[in-house]
């Protein structure tokens, strides 16, 4: 009988052991820091007294500017633009083969895809039926000029949102235009 006892004793321990388990979640972590995060998650919102209000992803200090960035002079207005229109391109002239031969790149790698590479509007996206309306570079009608080149790349224009975080600095959008003046001579021809 303490036999039977003991094994009916044994039996209800493994049963209520077992019964704790769960196969979604470990009951014995060997290194709790690969399961759980010990870094602060960005937008996290809890009160860890380091941050203000909460949160790690913070505005920049006023009247801050990035690296190799300047405040654009013209707002994201028709006038704006018109005034851009004016504007000529601050890179040096004497680098002009090299500056082409670098926007050339940069255009093949952003903005062939919808233009396509030799301006005429007629990239693999239009090809396709992605994206209509991509206007070529000959066009009259858009009489576009570096300065306005260089102002729709920062701000976009129409369907094609701004390009500005896709460059690493203003050159890279000065030479990216230039080669788009370059287009436009090549289709006038």
């Amino acid at each position: 009988m303490k036999q039977f006892v003991k094994i009916i004793l044994g039996l209800g321990l493994i049963i209520s052991a077992s019964s704790c388990s769960d196969k979604n979640s470990p009951n014995y972590q060997y290194m709790p820091n690969m399961y759980e995060s010990v870094g602060y998650e960005t937008y996290e919102g809890v009160d860890n007294g380091l941050f203000v209000d909460g949160t790690e992803a913070l505005t920049p200090p006023a009247n801050t500017v990035n690296r190799e960035w300047l405040p654009y002079e013209f707002d994201n207005t028709p006038e704006g633009k018109e005034l851009a229109r004016l504007q000529a391109s601050p890179l040096d002239s004497l680098n002009y083969e090299d500056n082409i031969a670098e926007g050339a790149a940069l255009y093949a790698i952003y903005c062939a895809i919808c233009h396509g590479v030799k301006g005429d509007g007629q990239g693999t996206l239009v090809k396709r039926e992605k994206i209509l309306g991509v206007p070529s570079y000959d066009d009259v009608a858009r009489n576009i000029t570096v300065g306005s080149t260089y102002h729709t790349v920062y701000y976009g224009l129409n369907s094609m949102g701004s390009y500005a975080s896709q460059f690493k600095s203003e050159k890279e959008m000065w030479q990216v235009s230039e080669y788009v003046m370059k287009l436009k001579q090549d289709l006038s021809k």
